[in-house]
Parts: structure tokens; sequence; C-alpha cells
């Protein structure tokens, strides 16, 4: 029985752990040889975060790129520029029960509640363009959202997790 249980815990524990907080999408031209690039240079002309954050934002690309075989080069074959950006958001959750039932049964006379509440927080968003230098086009783009601005806890250990989960698409699978 123990064994039985214990199995249980592990695979609701994985089917946890499978599942990302975050939204990531990518994009690539069709045309473009991903099998020819092989060297990059990071360029963080939009990338306004404080220093903490852009350290972890290009720490984890740096090695989301090599580990697919890129090198960092000063002339190089693609051109990485990374964007950050948040915005607020307003979480409205409502619920109304059916409340409390007064005189004349269900349908008489009586008093309902209703309970309203709004949380408000920042959401953070990273986006990865890489640029033929070349051609000077853009061939993949990678966005992820989800990131918890407002906790510094939360954005170390999110920052290095939704760049791979936004880099797991690249190279794009044709």
């Amino acid at each position: 029985m123990k064994k039985y249980i214990f199995i249980l815990l592990a695979s609701a524990a994985l089917g946890l752990t499978s599942c990302s907080p975050f939204q990531v999408r990518s994009d690539y031209a069709e045309t473009a040889n991903f099998t020819s690039y092989k060297t990059y240079k990071i360029r963080i002309d939009d990338l306004k975060l404080n220093d903490i954050d852009k350290d972890r934002v290009l720490n984890e690309l740096s090695r989301q790129l090599q580990s697919k075989g890129l090198q960092s080069g000063e002339n190089p074959d693609l051109i990485v520029n990374v964007k950050a950006n948040h915005k607020k958001i307003t979480d409205i959750t409502n619920n109304s029960p059916y409340g409390m039932y007064g005189w004349g049964g269900p349908f008489g006379w009586g008093v309902g509640m209703s309970r309203t509440w709004t949380s408000n927080y920042n959401e953070g968003a990273i986006i990865v363009d890489l640029i033929d230098s070349k051609s000077n086009k853009l061939v993949w783009q990678g966005i992820g959202s989800g990131i918890s601005v407002d906790s510094p806890k939360a954005k170390q250990r999110q920052i290095p997790e939704i760049m791979a989960e936004i880099m797991k698409n690249y190279p794009p699978q044709k």
C-alpha cells in the first residue's frame, strides 16, 4: 500500500512541476538557415532593467545560447537583442453565493451577500530577438511573460527559468 501511495505522490509531483507558470511563444523566418549560425553578440540597447536583473538575464541567455552550440564573438553571425518590459495587472475575483434565504422560502424576500476582491501586481516579460548580422533581418523571436516583478526572490528564481523556456524553442523545429 505504501508503494502505491509513493507512486501516486511522485506522479502528482511530476505533473505539478511540468506545468510552466509562464506564457512563452516564438516565431521564426522560414527562409533562415539556422545551422549556419555559429557565433553571436548580445546587444542590450533596449534592456531597461536594474543591474542585478540585467546580470541574471544576460548570464542565463549566454548560458542558453552556448548550450545550443553558439559561441560569443566580435564578428557574429547573429546579433541578439534583448528587451524587457512590465505591465500592471489587476485581478478581480467576485464571489456571489446565493446567500441566506428569508421569508417565503427560496423565492421570497431575503438577504444575499456578494464579495469582490482585487489584487494589483506587475508582470514582466522578456523578448529575445535573433538578427542575421549579414542581412540585418530578424530570423527568430522568443517572448516569455509571467515574471513576478514585485518580488525579488521570485525574480531571482524566475528569470533563469523563463530564459530556459524561451530558448527551448531555438533552433526551431520545422
